[in-house]
């Protein structure tokens, strides 16, 4: 009889250890579904993906298997993804438990979890304790928004708190539609930043990542937020000619972040967004991949 080899689980920390190397051997070897177009050696860490489907239409690539084709195929070798259950449900449990088991069954170590929290539901800090301890997750994914609190409220601010305790990234959702394509039945405005900066530089540790957000906010606000803590951008909404090199004139290289917002938005307009702006290599790797890679790198 064949001896049983026996199960070793990982920690957390180990697990994510284990996913930064995994992922950094994949970016050397070069992808295979890569494509050599691409000129992205290097390939890139998303940091803003979603799985499961949109609540009001049908998108492209909304099956965990097509998106993780669609994304190894133009390059990335590690996609951080949220899901789009977490919207309007209460079960948050059930919506990370299925979040969980898509990214280690299709995903095939490029999905990491993000899971979902709500700081007006009754269990959440169970709920964070099971992201961190039981999903091994490195990170929760916010919507304000859409959960019915603003960002001056006592639960978000003791939320962020435990997070930073716990040593988990924070990915606060500022927008997740244009307010031209909302249903009528469902207008959802846009997340209210001001009480924001002053929030992160009361909360020690806080790694908070800002998704969508640079469509709202700009200028000196943007920068403020900044400056406040440890916060960082991603591109997917960022508007305008050459507007990862604007960005860049303002706010710190080491700040800014790739990500897509796939399957909701194309892949590709994230993509064109670096090659069209004019930027160093040093900048294009920093926002491609080793700027989420240092932050990932982090967790304790």
């Amino acid at each position: 009889m064949t001896q049983k080899k026996p199960i070793v689980l990982l920690g957390r920390r180990d697990f994510l250890k284990a996913v930064v190397a995994i992922t950094s051997v994949a970016a050397l070897a070069g992808a295979d579904a890569a494509p050599a177009s691409t000129n992205e050696p290097s390939g890139f860490i998303d940091v803003n993906v979603n799985l499961s489907r949109w609540p009001l239409r049908r998108l492209p690539l909304d099956d965990t298997t097509a998106l993780v084709a669609k994304l190894r195929k133009q390059g990335v070798t590690q996609a951080w993804a949220g899901s789009f259950d977490g919207l309007l449900t209460k079960d948050i449990a059930a919506v990370n438990i299925c979040l969980a088991k898509e990214c280690h069954n299709h995903g095939r170590g490029l999905l990491v979890p993000f899971g979902v929290i709500n700081p007006k539901l009754p269990d959440w800090e169970e709920e964070l304790r099971r992201c961190a301890e039981q999903h091994q997750m490195p990170g929760i994914r916010l919507h304000p928004n859409y959960h019915g609190y603003k960002l001056d409220d006592p639960d978000f601010a003791r939320l962020l708190r435990r997070a930073a305790e716990r040593g988990l990234i924070g990915q606060l959702a500022l927008v997740r539609e244009d307010e031209r394509m909302m249903h009528p039945l469902l207008r959802v405005e846009p997340v209210d930043t001001a009480p924001l900066a002053p929030l992160v530089k009361r909360t020690s540790g806080l790694r908070l990542v800002l998704l969508n957000a640079l469509g709202k906010l700009r200028g000196q606000p943007l920068l403020d937020v900044i400056a406040a803590g440890e916060v960082y951008v991603e591109i997917a909404m960022l508007e305008g000619v050459g507007g990862v090199a604007n960005l860049l004139a303002q706010a710190p290289a080491d700040r800014v972040l790739f990500g897509s917002y796939a399957p909701l938005f194309f892949f590709e307009s994230s993509l064109l967004k670096l090659k069209e702006s004019s930027l160093t290599e040093e900048q294009r790797r920093a926002i491609r991949r080793a700027n989420a890679q240092h932050l990932l790198a982090k967790i304790r």
